[in-house]
């Protein structure tokens, strides 16, 4: 059984699970896990890790039309080292700040591989969930997409370089230039800013929404079951960050980074048309409209061919 598979499992049972955050009596609440070996790479710093580990919370919060109030991490590693903490817990209060919402405590235990568990309530009063797309909605995004992907590639030449140069890339990659520029860039695009202000903008127009850490593809799709919709994907109109463009050669490798790879934390939403202008101008990020919402008969489809069920998977 899948993550996938085990969710579907749970969201039959449990009346308030199913979407990116539970809300109970006006009150939004969100845990994630993420490991060393499937999310962090070497490379990244513990900093990046805090900041990347609570802000996937704060962006399931923000999914939600949810104002964060606090969040709080459990925090596992094989070791404890005061330097490495340090930064693991600034990186996390500087996410909070950036959106307002206050980094508490949390909980330490040692653990076969660095671990960290994360958890984020908010208040909210008319929250946005994943079922409410309607025939004709237009499919609008935040930002770009790809971030996370091109990263990634960052780090993988970084360890490459590092090893030509017998160095270690999470802690000595000073001794490297080269390969030490490539962790900081990797590092900066993993440490996105979680939309809270684009949600809350759009809760007050969307019909559902969601955040795009499986990927955009796999998004749209687990939106257009929740909604029972289907989904006309526009290529051209799907915004592609520049470090993509930088870390992959051709149009396919691109495309494949975009739609699949995951983990970008943007919000996708469906928008009555009527309503596109207002949540457009009313988003402090650019919004870019990406398709439209058809018969679940039509299913989800890129400029007409068959959008795959793809995307990251725990």
């Amino acid at each position: 059984m899948d993550e996938r598979a085990a969710l579907d499992l749970l969201s039959n049972t449990l009346a308030h699970a199913g979407d990116d955050a539970a809300v109970i009596d006006g009150t939004a609440i969100t845990t994630d896990m993420l490991h060393e070996t499937t999310d962090f790479p070497a490379g990244t710093t513990r900093y990046t890790a805090g900041w990347r580990s609570v802000g996937a919370s704060l962006s399931d919060l923000a999914a939600m039309g949810a104002t964060p109030t606090a969040a709080v991490a459990a925090y596992a590693d094989t070791a404890f080292d005061a330097a490495a903490l340090t930064d693991f817990v600034t990186g996390a209060r500087d996410v909070c700040a950036a959106v307002d919402a206050e980094y508490v405590g949390g909980d330490l235990d040692t653990h076969s591989e660095f671990t960290v568990a994360t958890t984020a309530i908010g208040d909210v009063i008319d929250p946005v969930f994943r079922s409410g797309a309607t025939l004709g909605d237009r499919v609008v995004v935040t930002g770009t997409f790809g971030r996370s992907a091109a990263a990634l590639t960052l780090f993988v030449r970084a360890a490459d370089r590092a090893a030509e140069n017998d160095v270690d890339p999470a802690s000595d990659t000073a001794a490297d230039p080269t390969a030490d520029a490539l962790c900081d860039r990797a590092n900066d695009l993993f440490r996105f800013t979680p939309r809270v202000a684009e949600g809350q903008a759009l809760a007050t127009s969307a019909t559902a929404m969601m955040d795009s850490s499986d990927g955009l593809a796999r998004s749209l799709h687990q939106l257009a079951v929740a909604s029972d919709c289907g989904i006309d994907l526009d290529r051209e109109a799907v915004p592609v960050d520049s470090a993509v463009l930088d870390a992959f050669d051709t149009a396919a490798e691109q495309w494949k980074a975009t739609a699949f790879f995951g983990e970008d934390f943007e919000l996708v939403a469906t928008v009555p048309e009527t309503a596109l202008d207002r949540a457009i101008a009313a988003s402090p990020t650019p919004l870019s409209v990406i398709g439209r919402v058809v018969d679940t008969e039509e299913g989800l489809t890129v400029d007409g061919e068959p959008l795959a069920d793809r995307g990251y998977t725990h």
